[in-house]
């Protein structure tokens, strides 16, 4: 069944690059200057919430995944107590229901820099003005260490919760939370490395989904950034990748069945048309469109600066054992 679903994978792969990737699915209402999207639906109205990079959490709602979005405020007037460079301007928030309880992952750190920490606050509605800044949740890098604490993102593996989070350096981390998952689990043997490519240290912004008896561990890699000052070499700009394993904790190898630790990785998603650089990703099992991928892109016609990245989205189909879009 493993070969051939790589069969099936790498047929579908084919029809991908002659027929071109889908375009970004509809969005109206603010859909631009929206760096490192997190998507939430909550269930006792319907109501789509937005975060971002950016405006200490910038927060956009809507009723609909495809918009209207409308800008709300910030998620963190006030920024992180983490006492950090950057604490100001918060990175790559993650947002999670665990039991009644909203909690909202986010880095703090200064552009290229590995002195950050991840930090979390909670919220009981996820509106703006309720959110209560808990500080770090001990995970903290600093010159020296393999990863940088950036990008952080929360699955629940039956009765545990796993932080997954990394940038550059040794790329993707994992470590143990505690439940509920406010800190660092206590007795934790410390973070484990899920993915890594030796020869381009360029992996960020992880993601894990569950879909079927697989985890998917989703990421982008290259270039993010600045593509107005210094646009990379064709193909270095970002791109969604994916691994996936049996288990939450790893063992992920890419549709070809190399580990992801040894530079395996699998394209879902790339530039093509006027799309450029898409990345940033989640995935979300909307209850109208099924499982969505979601991620910040440039539209070419529109303009390459950070401020101008806009929301994007397409359903995604798991038939085959791998995500295709």
């Amino acid at each position: 069944m493993a070969r051939l679903s790589t069969v099936i994978w790498g047929a579908l792969s084919l029809l991908g690059s002659a027929f071109g990737y889908a375009n970004p699915g509809a969005c109206s209402g603010t859909c631009t200057n929206t760096h490192d999207p997190s998507i939430i639906r909550r269930s006792s109205d319907g109501t789509y919430f937005r975060f971002s990079t950016g405006g200490k959490i910038a927060v956009h709602t809507a009723p609909a995944l495809t918009g209207p979005w409308t800008y709300k405020g910030a998620a963190l007037p006030s920024g992180s107590s983490i006492d950090l460079d950057g604490n100001q301007d918060l990175w790559a928030p993650d947002v999670a229901l665990v039991g009644s309880t909203y909690y909202l992952y986010y880095s703090v750190s200064t552009f290229g820099s590995q002195d950050s920490a991840i930090g979390v606050a909670t919220s009981s509605s996820l509106d703006v003005g309720t959110w209560t800044d808990l500080g770090s949740t001990g995970i903290r890098s600093s010159s020296g260490k393999p990863y940088n604490a950036i990008d952080p993102n929360l699955v629940q593996d039956g009765s545990t919760y796993l932080l997954t989070f990394g940038s550059f350096w040794r790329d993707i981390y994992q470590v143990p939370m505690a439940s509920p998952p406010k800190a660092v689990a206590s007795g934790s043997s410390g973070a484990y490395n899920v993915a890594y490519d030796s020869v381009k240290t360029d992996e960020e912004g992880a993601f894990v989904y569950k879909n079927g008896a697989y985890y998917y561990l989703f990421y982008s890699k290259g270039q993010c950034c600045g593509y107005d000052a210094s646009k990379p070499a064709a193909g270095g700009e970002y791109k969604i990748m994916v691994c996936r394993s049996s288990s939450a904790t790893g063992g992920y190898v890419d549709a070809a069945g190399k580990a992801c630790t040894s530079s395996g990785g699998t394209v879902v998603l790339e530039s093509h048309g006027n799309v450029y650089g898409p990345g940033g990703q989640g995935v979300y099992n909307d209850p109208t469109h099924g499982p969505v991928l979601y991620y910040h892109y440039v539209d070419t016609t529109i303009g390459y600066a950070d401020g101008q990245k806009r929301f994007g989205w397409n359903t995604i189909n798991f038939s085959s054992g791998w995500p295709v879009v």
